[in-house]
């Protein structure tokens, strides 16, 4: 056997082991958990149908402004849970939780929507995993954490590069062994063509679809007349309902360098950007943006860029941290460890398929097969701090320090201006503009949560 193939067969079998151990202890095994979706689009289904598959779990509901894709969704449920049973069906995200019967409630929706519904998820004494990032300003994120400590919630935020195996490996292998020596330099990077460059000519504003109640799907969101690029997938090109692809993108690479590091909070935040390229489309999310996140001797440097090429197409999303002793390359699809001198990796590892047990990843429309594996992964962990009542591995405190620190990284673009956040005062050090920036007014008649009352 070849040195290459050793290194591939040794990893493979790392994160099988890994994989293999990481069970949780079921304390509700006689009582089968009770389960809601808010948000049945792309991912809601995606992170419904991996705990389906790892617990025999009952669910119960589903909640979507969209009917079609509510009542397609319903159909794919009854067809994967073992009951065979069909869920109660939705519109309104408050009725469904006002039946306060859900162990666990899962939350799918676009990002505008995150922090209403996580919010009284957790008033209705659920137990959460929540999309990232958490919230589309600052305020919410503080407003959901208060949430889940004041309830006494478990929250998983869907930051599952923390529950990837080969990322763990990496982890595991090449950075607490120490084989990068010190590290003082990561960048992270995302160079996929994600920003929608449909122009007003191509996509006029139109009425919306008869299955969607486009006025609530909206809610809280600056308000936007209906077109087709919002819904479905499409609202991620709009500032109006997300943060842009720093906050669906760096969001992921940050929290993950965060995690393989041990890092807390960016001791400084500055970014630059904005849409240099693609100047006549309708998105108005920037496509050009790089931004510092500055800790102790480190910095993390982010750039996105949705138009060209990436610089190593083998890792157009990504984060490469650069040590005295070597370099680690690591993403969705692999990682790889160059010592110095060395050309070829001499540690690497790629996503586990586990189509022997799960042979309905191989069919499942729209899954990210490679990530299948750290989805379910994700799920065991939420299901273990739940038994436990701890902390999972993604839990809200670390998504809220992500999810913000890619927010700041948008304001600073916006004010052209480093800004220091204090956590524990949760306000930008001596910057009052930026500081009335950290919540955005919600429309009528939604209000914006207040940390001190939820």
């Amino acid at each position: 056997m070849n040195r290459r193939k050793f290194i591939k067969q040794s990893s493979s079998v790392l994160a099988a082991a890994a994989a293999a151990s990481y069970v949780p202890t079921t304390f509700a095994a006689e009582k089968k958990r009770r389960v809601g979706l808010i948000g049945t689009g792309w991912y809601g289904k995606i992170d419904l149908l991996r705990l389906i598959q790892i617990e025999p779990v009952e669910v119960v509901s589903l909640c979507d402004v969209d009917s079609k894709m509510l009542d397609e969704a319903a159909d794919i449920v009854a067809g994967r849970q073992k009951s065979g049973k069909r869920p109660r069906l939705y519109h309104d995200y408050r009725e469904m939780l006002k039946e306060k019967d859900l162990d666990i409630c899962l939350i799918g929706t676009p990002d505008h929507w995150h922090a209403l519904t996580m919010i009284e998820a957790c008033k209705s004494g659920a137990d959460l995993y929540c999309q990232k990032p958490i919230s589309v300003d600052v305020v919410e994120g503080q407003a959901m954490l208060k949430a889940a400590r004041k309830y006494n919630r478990v929250v998983q935020i869907g930051t599952q590069r923390r529950s990837t195996p080969h990322l763990i490996e990496a982890r595991d292998r090449v950075i607490n062994e120490g084989l990068l020596g010190k590290i003082a330099h990561v960048e992270i990077c995302c160079y996929y063509h994600m920003r929608n460059g449909l122009t007003i000519e191509q996509a006029p504003d139109t009425t919306p679809p008869e299955n969607l109640d486009y006025k609530f799907w909206s809610g809280p969101a600056p308000w936007r007349p209906y077109n087709k690029i919002d819904h479905p997938r499409g609202w991620r090109a709009f500032m109006e309902y997300g943060n842009g692809i720093v906050g669906d993108m760096c969001v992921h690479m940050l929290d993950m360098t965060r995690w393989m590091l041990n890092l807390g909070w960016p001791k400084e935040v500055n970014s630059i950007g904005g849409i240099y390229m693609d100047k006549d489309a309708r998105a108005n999310i920037s496509d050009t943006q790089t931004a510092t996140f500055k800790f102790d001797d480190l910095d993390v440097v982010w750039t996105h860029r949705s138009w060209g090429e990436a610089p190593d197409k083998r890792y157009p999303w990504s984060a490469i941290f650069y040590g005295e002793k070597g370099v680690l390359k690591a993403s969705v699809d692999r990682y790889e460890f160059f010592p110095n001198g060395k050309n070829e990796p001499t540690l690497s590892g790629t996503p586990l398929f586990e189509y022997d047990k799960y042979p309905e990843d191989k069919t499942e429309k729209d899954l990210e097969r490679h990530v299948a594996s750290a989805v379910r992964w994700h799920m065991m962990d939420l299901l273990k701090a739940i038994d436990h009542r701890t902390r999972p591995v993604a839990d809200i405190e670390q998504g809220f320090t992500s999810t913000t620190s890619c927010i700041l990284a948008n304001l600073s673009m916006k004010l052209g201006r480093s800004l220091r956040y204090d956590p524990q005062a949760g306000r930008i050090i001596d910057d009052p503009e930026a500081n009335n920036l950290l919540s955005r007014v919600y429309n009528d008649p939604w209000q914006h949560p207040n940390p001190d009352t939820v």
